[in-house]
This record gives structure tokens, C-alpha cells and sequence, in this order.
């Protein structure tokens, strides 16, 4: 039993000196936080990655402030956060989500011009599962920038994307809307920060009905949100409209949920850079493995960034991601993606 208390001390004392060196490369290469700003870290203790994460913050922020959301009240938290200058730094560190009441954090803290991290849903991630994701906080800056313009240049201009799986074509005959990044480059943003992991490029088509063909998906977020990795399975897009006899009954549930309320659309088309994560290297949490490396799609009329005649931002009730099994991805005449790389 002492072997094995030490082994776990000496497991996650690594995990957290890994922490520490990933999350000073995000406080200083990507939300470059300056000496003169302030750190305010609010966190819980509730699951054990949530401490994992925070002791990381400890010494990435040697001179943040640090408030444990659970010990305080919440108009205590709403006066701590108020209190601090633009351009200063909040980390939330949360096994789910915080809430204070009507207060919405993120739109507060962003338009009171406050650099933000959110680290959300740690308590899905199990242990196993750690190492992998502390990876995925690496901030691979000369990659992230280097592939994510290179797409973004590609798909803002294209006229067609085809996708092939083992067996499967889907086409997009149409062009794409603005692509979107999130690889920590906010050179040109107005808010500073966001959700981590980060690594994703992400769109959608400019006509929905202009996707056609058929994709072998290997996992989804089922109905509890926890990612579900299987046996590949074919899906059938006509028309913009996803179609699925041969998937597990788990999904086809979710389909026919989605379908209670509006059609199955295949709305976002994303691109994860994140390397540390993949098919065999999974999180349970869909907020972090969306970033992982390949391709997914979102099902059904809600997206928070694009909006289309007859689908309101803000009237859609599903986003349900879905990771496809890609072999290869030509957009135009070039190929963007072979052999589990992305080549730009």
C-alpha cells in the first residue's frame, strides 16, 4: 500500500510539474500577460484534475491571487472579478461550470476587457485520462499558426472540400463561410483568451444543402456529453441532412432527439490541430477532445457563430459533434489532409 501511495504521489507530482510547464507557455506566448498585470485564479477542489490543474497555475503564477469559489459567496466573486483593471488576468479552473445566478462570467469578464483561461468539466476526465489531456494544454505555437492560417487561407477561398473515409465520399459543392481559428493568435481579436485545450479551425458551408455523400464516424458526445469512441459507422448526407440506419442504437437515439425539435443539419465543419488527442488518445469531456487532431461535424441548427436564413443563432437547440474516421481531405485540387497529417 505505501508502494502505491508513493507511485500516486509521484504520478501526479509529474502531472503537475508537466502542468506548470504548459500553462506558463499559455500565460506568456498566447494570453501574454505582462508584469504589470494582475492573475486572479478562482477555482474548485472538487475533482482531482481540478487540483492538478490549479497547483500548475501555482507555479505558472507565482504572484496570482487565488480564491476558491466553493469557500467564498458568489457576490464575493462578482466583487473580486469587478475589482480588477482591463487588460488583467482571470483563470477559472472548474470541475463543471460555475454559476452565479443571472451573472454571466465569461461575457462579463470579456466585456470589462479582462484577458480570460476557462478550464470547464474536469470532473468528466478520469484519471487515466490526465496525462492526456495536461498534453493537450501544450502550446504549439509555430504549429498552431502554421496549419491553422494555412487552412483558413484554403477554406475561405475554396469552392469545394471533398472528405474520403475507408469506403466513403462526402462532398462539399459549395463554398465555406468565414473560417474561424482558435489557436491561441488573438493579434487580432477583441477578447484575449478563451476555452482550453485550444487548436481548432473550424467553418461551415455557405449553402447547407450543397453537402452530399456518405462519412464513417468513430465517435460522438452522447446524451450525458461524455465523448463515446466505436467501431466506425457509415452516415448518410443528403442535401445537407444526416441520415444513420447502420449506427449504434445509443445514437440513433440522439438523432431521433434532435428530430423531436428540427432536423439532423450537418452545420460545423471542423478542423482539430490539437496532437495530443485522437481516436486512441480520447478525453472524456467534448468541449477539450473537439480540438483533437482530424476532422469533426456538428449536427443539428444550432451554431452561436454563423447564421443562415431560417436558422437563428440563438434559436437552434442542438450542437451535437460528431468525429469522422478521414483518410484523406481535398479541398479544390489540393490535399490537405493524408496518411493523419495535415499538409500546408
Amino acid at each position: 500500500m505505501a508502494c502505491s501511495c508513493e507511485q500516486m504521489f509521484l504520478f501526479m507530482n509529474s502531472l503537475t510539474t508537466l502542468a506548470t510547464k504548459h500553462l506558463t507557455d499559455i500565460v506568456n506566448d498566447a494570453i501574454r500577460l505582462q508584469p504589470s498585470e494582475h492573475a486572479l485564479v478562482i477555482f474548485d477542489t472538487v475533482a482531482p484534475l481540478t487540483r492538478i490543474i490549479t497547483d500548475g497555475y501555482r507555479g505558472a503564477l507565482p504572484n496570482g491571487e487565488f480564491l476558491d469559489f466553493d469557500s467564498v459567496t458568489p457576490e464575493e466573486v462578482i466583487q473580486k472579478m469587478r475589482s480588477l483593471n482591463e487588460g488583467d488576468l482571470v483563470v477559472l479552473v472548474q470541475s463543471m461550470n460555475f454559476r452565479l445566478n443571472e451573472f454571466r462570467i465569461r461575457i462579463e469578464l470579456f466585456a470589462r476587457g479582462l484577458k480570460t483561461v476557462e478550464h470547464v468539466h474536469l470532473a468528466r476526465i478520469q484519471e487515466p485520462q490526465f496525462p492526456v489531456y495536461i498534453e493537450a494544454l501544450a502550446y504549439e505555437k509555430a504549429f498552431y499558426h502554421e496549419k491553422g492560417h494555412g487552412l483558413k487561407k484554403r477554406l475561405d477561398t475554396c469552392s469545394k472540400i471533398v472528405v474520403n473515409c475507408p469506403g466513403t465520399t462526402l462532398t462539399y459543392d459549395t463554398g465555406m463561410e468565414p473560417t474561424k481559428l482558435n489557436i491561441g493568435d488573438y493579434t487580432e481579436m477583441k477578447n484575449v483568451g478563451g476555452t482550453f485545450p485550444i487548436g481548432e479551425v473550424f467553418t461551415e458551408a455557405k449553402d447547407l444543402t450543397k453537402v452530399n455523400g456518405e462519412a464513417m464516424i468513430f465517435g460522438y458526445a452522447n446524451q450525458d456529453h461524455y465523448i463515446q469512441i466505436v467501431e466506425p459507422f457509415k452516415v448518410i448526407v443528403k442535401d445537407g441532412i444526416l441520415t444513420a440506419p447502420d449506427a449504434p442504437q445509443d445514437f440513433k437515439d440522439i438523432l431521433d432527439r434532435i428530430r423531436e425539435d428540427e432536423e439532423v443539419i450537418v452545420r460545423e465543419f471542423g478542423l482539430g490541430l490539437n496532437r495530443a488527442m485522437g481516436k486512441d488518445k480520447i478525453v472524456y469531456d467534448i468541449t477539450a477532445f473537439e480540438r483533437q487532431h482530424g476532422m469533426h461535424l456538428s449536427l443539428g441548427a444550432k451554431h452561436a457563430i454563423y447564421a443562415k436564413p431560417g436558422l437563428h443563432r440563438k434559436k437552434g437547440r442542438y450542437h451535437v459533434d460528431v468525429f469522422v474516421d478521414i483518410e484523406k481531405i481535398q479541398i479544390d485540387d489540393e490535399v490537405v489532409y493524408r496518411d493523419g497529417e495535415f499538409h500546408v
